[in-house]
């Protein structure tokens, strides 16, 4: 199959006792701490990177300030992982390390890398619903969730340089394996990887001359886990960047915050799952950002009693 799932990433930050204290709020793992450097992990075994001092494979930043410098992609076999590094040998320098991962550059700057993936299982029991002729839970209250703990890096998303949007897709389709399964005109490529079922793996927003980090996306197991755990962020003192809703395309349930590490953080559940009988669908205008956003006149004051 090839690339399965994001096996790690890198930022280059300033403030790593900001981002140490972020990550831990957001419910990841702690399982290393320099003075220099942190690592994070995710309960499938994904790796989180936070670089005060990021090393000499990385490319340059392609923007100022902490920003995203690598996406590791997680490759199924010994096998795939030699075909691709191959493949992109021919187009482009490819550097291995001695941890394993063989790294590149794609066509926007971003650093890549290609590694064989370690999943970790995460058995999930999502929380019983109970509707009218469906019940799942009797004699039974739910309680709160004492900790939001996100399964798996789900997606990323990145901006890119609107000129150079056809080489940017390319080298992900081409080289790399990824499908293009929505793809809207004026907005950017939504991308599937080829051992991934989600709807995606990958996003390319175009962007009129700015390239950057735009956001990765965490998987936890429900609605409650993303309400809960954007409210436990809050609660800390960190910033979200719009309100709880569900997205168009994908249908995920969506809270987004802004990282000190550089863009922001996505608590997302309940991803639409697709197959190869998915055909590329090709939006000529930008649908809706959203099915539903949550919407409150609480704090609006209230009017005046009619006469």
């Amino acid at each position: 199959m090839g690339i399965q799932r994001i096996e790690s990433v890198t930022y280059s930050i300033d403030d790593l006792d900001e981002c140490v204290r972020f990550f831990d709020d957001f419910g990841l793992f702690l399982v290393e701490r320099t003075d220099e450097h942190a690592v994070f992990e995710t309960l499938t075994g994904q790796t989180l990177h936070l670089d005060t001092l990021p090393g000499l494979l990385l490319p340059p930043p392609v923007e100022s300030g902490p920003t995203l410098r690598e996406v590791v992609w997680g490759v199924d076999t010994p096998g795939e992982l030699q075909r691709l590094v191959a493949g992109v040998t021919e187009h482009r320098e490819v550097r291995p390390s001695a941890d394993g991962v063989h790294h590149t550059v794609d066509a926007t700057g971003f650093g890549v890398g290609l590694a064989l993936a370690r999943p970790r299982p995460a058995p999930v029991t999502p929380r019983p619903a109970n509707a009218l002729g469906h019940v799942n839970r009797w004699n039974t209250a739910l309680g709160p969730i004492e900790r939001v703990r996100p399964l798996r890096m789900c997606h990323v998303a990145l901006n890119i340089p609107k000129s150079g949007k056809d080489e940017a897709v390319a080298f992900y389709t081409d080289l790399l394996g990824f499908r293009p399964t929505d793809v809207v005109e004026p907005m950017g490529v939504f991308m599937q990887a080829p051992g991934d079922e989600d709807q995606h793996t990958m996003l390319l927003c175009h962007r009129p001359d700015k390239a950057g980090i735009n956001h990765i996306a965490y998987e936890v197991p429900g609605f409650d886990d993303v309400v809960e755990g954007g409210n436990h962020m809050i609660d800390h003192g960190w910033r979200e960047t719009r309100r709880l809703g569900r997205h168009t395309i994908g249908s995920n349930v969506f809270r987004f915050l802004h990282a000190p590490c550089g863009g922001r953080v996505e608590y997302a559940a309940d991803m639409d799952r697709v197959d190869d009988s998915y055909e590329t669908r090709v939006h000529e205008t930008t649908p809706p950002h959203h099915i539903w956003a949550l919407r409150t006149n609480r704090d609006q004051q209230e009017a005046p009693a009619q006469s």
